[in-house]
């Protein structure tokens, strides 16, 4: 009988493990940094890092007031301060999108293949002295009839302009496709990256591209069936993350103007679908933005940061590990409520892992999915600067590299 089970099953077996793969074990950003491409240039994210830390000397000078401003733990804050000092000094940005979509316009050919080839020398630059962000690409225009054609003549000037600049493209080289209203967009889209990778010699697969899931038509199709799930299979193993829309889901669906946040609850059934839809494919998901920036007085400044750090709060426990930042004075209040997320998971998750690992029990008997979930926490802390290695090493008796392991690890 086992046989023939195996013989019946194979089949079966065979499309899981192809369709859900489980994490890649790359390091997923916090957030992304959407810039619009004629305000790009070399050392602009450094500049973000000085201007995220002028606002916080003038506005958040202390931990109490920073406390206070956000409504965040004053324990929590003066613990993670000097870490999020250290992070917007070192790594203020960690992916960077050069957007060429909403955030550009329309300007016309011929200035935007001079900001395209500007943004190229831009990050070419970056890369040459080593102070490009972990992830780096474009948001150009997406598959409607309208934009589709100038998007994908940025696209290929970008690709094959910071190949020609920087001898390569880095690593975390990605791109976004918005606006998208079919499955047939999303294959169209890889038919282009093919095209592009025959055209430049690069290797089968190497363009991957992230999903802006900003329509209805991107969430529920018009039978009912849910389309990011089709979409996120038709990438045929390109598709590299889902982010949402907050403002062009928001309107689409009738939420009016006061009302569109991240928080809504069209936004939370959008995302539950969406993080349902890419469970155990490998694919990040990323939550959206605010579009309530840290300006003006005090006052406003520190609403604002109010607002923020919740919202980046919000996310994280509903596992949205990834945001939107749209302003240098979002990146003290995305790192805070990160960091403070992360410190705070820390102690209970080592002893947790710790128990688990060395089985010696304790007061929760954690099954293996949720000790790899423990490990991945704790990963996830380390990558982005809110625990150091040492101290995780320390509490959970493991070694950086045997933790990873155990936090991508294929469970089930």
């Amino acid at each position: 009988m086992g046989d023939a089970l195996d013989d019946r099953l194979s089949a079966a077996d065979a499309r899981l493990l192809s369709r859900y793969p489980g994490d890649t074990g790359r390091r997923q950003p916090v957030h992304t940094v959407y810039i619009p491409a004629d305000k790009v240039r070399a050392g602009v994210c450094d500049e973000w890092g000085a201007q995220a830390l002028a606002s916080l000397d003038e506005f958040g000078p202390d931990a109490a007031t920073l406390a206070e401003a956000t409504g965040m733990d004053p324990g929590a804050v003066a613990g993670a301060l000097p870490a999020v000092r250290a992070k917007l000094a070192e790594e203020p940005v960690e992916d960077l999108r050069i957007d060429l979509e909403d955030g550009y316009g329309d300007r016309g050919d011929e200035q935007e293949d001079r900001d395209v080839a500007a943004a190229v020398r831009a990050v070419a630059a970056d890369l040459g002295s080593g102070r490009a962000p972990a992830y780096v690409g474009v948001r150009m225009k997406g598959m409607e009839a309208a934009g589709r054609r100038r998007g994908m003549r940025s696209l290929a000037m970008f690709t094959g302009g910071l190949l020609e600049a920087a001898g390569r493209l880095p690593d975390g080289f990605v791109f976004t496709l918005p606006k998208i209203t079919s499955v047939e967009q999303v294959e169209a889209m890889v038919w282009a990256a093919e095209h592009l990778e025959k055209r430049f010699g690069l290797p089968a697969g190497r363009l991957g591209f992230e999903l802006q899931i900003e329509t209805p038509q991107s969430v529920l199709s018009p039978d009912g069936t849910t389309a990011v799930a089709r979409m996120i299979h038709a990438g045929q193993g390109r598709v590299t993350a889902l982010h949402y829309g907050t403002y062009d889901y928001s309107a689409a669906v009738g939420v009016t103007a006061a009302f569109q946040s991240m928080a809504h609850p069209a936004a939370d059934h959008a995302k539950a679908v969406m993080q349902l839809a890419a469970a155990g494919t490998g694919v990040w998901l990323s939550d959206g933005s605010t579009n309530v920036l840290p300006v003006g007085t005090r006052e406003e400044v520190h609403a604002a940061w109010r607002l923020h750090a919740g919202l980046v709060r919000r996310s994280l426990e509903r596992a949205y590990y990834q945001g939107w930042d749209m302003h240098p004075a979002h990146l003290p209040t995305r790192y805070l409520a990160t960091f403070a997320f992360y410190r705070e998971a820390f102690g209970p998750a080592a002893a947790r892992l710790k128990a688990y690992l060395s089985a010696a029990g304790g007061g929760v008997a954690d099954e293996p999915a949720t000790a790899q979930a423990l490990a991945s926490a704790l990963v996830r802390g380390c990558n982005c600067g809110a625990l150091a290695e040492d101290e995780v090493a320390e509490a959970t008796g493991v070694g950086a590299e045997v933790l990873r392991g155990f936090a991508n690890r294929r469970v089930g």
